[in-house]
């Protein structure tokens, strides 16, 4: 017999009470909770900073750290990682994928996915390509003390970089601790500098050996190439990073005409943002962090990387409200069930939700009801899929058969949010949680 539902809980929104997953603020070449990095002033006449001793993992020895009980950081699930080509093909052909398993089992040791890319080079000499690679091929010096972020133009030096991205996706491509792959460009760190020295065809065979590598992991690539983000996600889903975030001429003249040209890519694939400097130094240079904040927002941000350096106190409730926002907060409003059925039963549910956030879950998950007591408990899937929640309200009605052999008594109703690597994927309302589920009502089962 189907049961209606002929009671409802509603529910409040309130602040979930833990950092969920995929999104929110990450942790940059260091684990969650780990040391932080100090300020890093360079050239104080020029009011210079730079952070190119912590740009690579992992970050040079001589980086100064600094205790986390003095300085403000969120709580993450997610860590960016990029390491160096160099670091991960030392011989021609030759991996080493025990570098690369051993940030993945930190990752996973502190409850992080990982953004990872893999880069040729930076701009300093020792993180230079492959001393290989310069046997076989002319590649621009690095003289100390300057800043060259030219890549080789020589169709080898891509073509052999290309063949280490199809190692990386063929060990790791199936790993759900991948969060995403950031795809790299000619140009330090993997950022697309003078990307007009290269064909375009040649800049579409680095989208589509990403996309040959990686079928089964989250792609990511510059905002600044617009269109060889539109050329990628003919292919597959490519969401994409937002480099320089904070620096107002970035922020506010150069990116909104690129965005604009991808503006509807937030719907299917996450945008993520990396700070120019770190917080700190915006607040230093008087950037105005408020209409940063809003701007993101408006451009749908999941993630934000604001490298592994303080961030300021008195920032804190400002950066709190930001991370409120960024990517999914799931808010049920009400709920509605029967208050008692029989064994046999068809049950029928309502729930109302809203999500509160500026974009979609990315990721596969399922919506969990649970019916529990001292006795035991009963797990049904609802069949709705959250990935479909787009920031705003929903109503959901699904229906779960009651098992002829359920004990009778008492249960709670419980709804949970469930990942492949989370236990708890937390919800933006006042319901209590038992465990990874939240109690929504009670229901007599004679």
């Amino acid at each position: 017999m189907l049961v209606k539902p002929d009671t409802k809980s509603e529910f409040s929104y309130k602040i979930e009470e833990g950092q969920n997953p995929y999104v929110g603020v990450m942790s940059f070449q260091h684990f969650r909770r780990g040391l932080m990095y100090s300020d890093i002033v360079v050239r104080p006449e020029a009011n210079y900073c730079e952070t190119e001793r912590v740009e690579c993992y992992p970050p040079a020895k001589d980086a100064e750290e600094c205790l986390r009980d003095e300085c403000y950081y969120p709580d993450n699930t997610i860590c960016y990682i990029r390491i160096l080509w160099r670091d991960f093909e030392p011989e021609r052909g030759k991996y080493n994928y025990a570098f690369v398993d051993e940030i993945l089992d930190k990752a996973k040791a502190h409850g992080q996915t990982l953004i990872f890319r893999l880069m040729a080079h930076s701009t300093r000499a020792e993180d230079d390509v492959p001393e290989w690679l310069k046997e076989l091929i002319e590649c621009p010096e690095r003289p100390e003390g300057m800043r060259v972020k030219e890549s080789p133009t020589d169709p080898l030096f891509l073509e052999l970089f290309l063949e280490a991205v199809k190692a990386l996706g063929a060990k790791y491509d199936k790993d759900p601790y991948f969060d995403s792959i950031d795809i790299s460009l000619p140009g330090a760190w993997g950022e697309g500098h003078r990307l007009e020295l290269y064909p375009k065809d040649t800049l579409e065979r680095i989208v589509d050996t990403y996309v040959l590598a990686f079928p089964n992991t989250q792609l990511l690539t510059q905002a600044s190439r617009p269109n060889l983000l539109r050329y990628g996600e003919k292919k597959a889903s490519i969401g994409w990073r937002g480099d320089g975030l904070g620096e107002p001429k970035h922020t506010f003249e150069a990116y909104p005409a690129r965005i604009d040209k991808i503006s509807d890519v937030w719907m299917s694939a996450p945008v993520s943002f990396e700070s120019y400097w770190w917080l700190g130094e915006w607040q230093r240079k008087g950037w105005d962090v408020d209409r940063i904040i809003e701007q993101t927002l408006e451009w749908h941000i999941s993630s934000f990387n604001p490298k592994s350096m303080p961030i300021p106190n008195e920032w804190r409730e400002k950066i709190e409200y930001w991370i409120s926002r960024m990517g999914y907060h799931i808010s049920p409003r009400s709920f509605s069930y029967p208050a008692s059925a029989k064994r046999g039963d068809k049950l029928a549910f309502s729930l109302a939700l809203s999500n509160v956030g500026v974009a979609p879950i990315y990721k596969p998950m399922k919506l969990l009801l649970r019916l529990s007591n001292k006795q035991g408990e009963y797990v049904f899937e609802t069949g709705i899929d959250p990935r479909r929640w787009l920031p705003g309200d929903y109503n959901e009605e699904f229906r779960i058969d009651l098992p002829i052999g359920i004990e009778s008594g008492e249960y709670n109703i419980e709804l949970a949010i469930k990942t492949e690597l989370f236990d708890v994927v937390y919800l933006a309302c006042d319901a209590p949680r038992n465990g990874g589920y939240y109690v929504f009502g009670k229901i007599k089962i004679d």
